[in-house]
């Protein structure tokens, strides 16, 4: 009998998670049975158990994964010395993360995949698996921002005063905070945030004082 290749298997278990992915961004996570999954990828029980135990398996590949794309997206911007200003790093993340390549988000359009990431968020007040695995993304991506933010002080882009965690910490809620409108009002685009941002680092706090 002939050897499945990795390839195959990889194969599958995308076809899967991308199924589940707009099942859930769908119907949401309560409202959607793993038979709607099963439906959803033209595949039997046993084939999709053979990947994944049950939905909660599936949440939270799904939320490793979104979690994951954030990150790299933020690595991959910020690959640049010197690093780029806020409104053009975070406008590169937001690109990356909800540009045109509608098969990385397994077919979803940006404010479907949006909602599923807020899904995923709110899903972390229940469940303490999955709180933990967003936490250790969560903090990996920080300490990541806040590097980031010691190289701006660095280079003489900011002035010392406000600790790098801090500044770390209201960039990534910036970010968030624009995946959140985009899933509840679908408005937002990373051009709105980068105007946004650009607009505010171009205040002259001497003059207002």
């Amino acid at each position: 009998m002939a050897r499945v290749s990795q390839e195959h298997l990889d194969a599958r278990r995308r076809q899967i998670l991308d199924g589940a992915a707009r099942c859930f961004a769908r119907d949401g996570f309560h409202a959607t049975s793993m038979q709607d999954v099963f439906k959803e990828v033209g595949l039997s029980a046993g084939a999709v158990y053979r990947y994944f135990g049950g939905k909660e398996d599936l949440i939270a590949a799904i939320a490793g994964e979104a979690v994951g794309g954030v990150r790299q997206a933020f690595e991959r911007a910020a690959r640049v010395s010197p690093p780029p200003t806020p409104d053009v790093l975070i406008g590169r993340v937001v690109r990356t993360l909800f540009g045109d390549d509608a098969t990385r988000r397994g077919g979803l359009d940006p404010r479907a995949y949006a909602g599923l990431i807020v899904q995923v968020w709110a899903e972390t007040l229940r469940s303490e698996r999955l709180a933990a695995t967003l936490g250790e993304a969560y903090e990996g991506l920080r300490v990541s921002w806040a590097e980031l933010v010691g190289e701006y002080r660095a280079s003489g882009m900011l002035a010392a005063g406000v600790p790098d965690e801090h500044i770390a910490r209201t960039l990534i809620a910036t970010a968030q905070g624009l995946i959140a409108q985009l899933a509840m009002f679908g408005d937002a685009g990373p051009e709105v945030l980068e105007n946004g941002l650009r607009g505010l680092m171009s205040m002259d706090l001497q003059r207002a004082s």
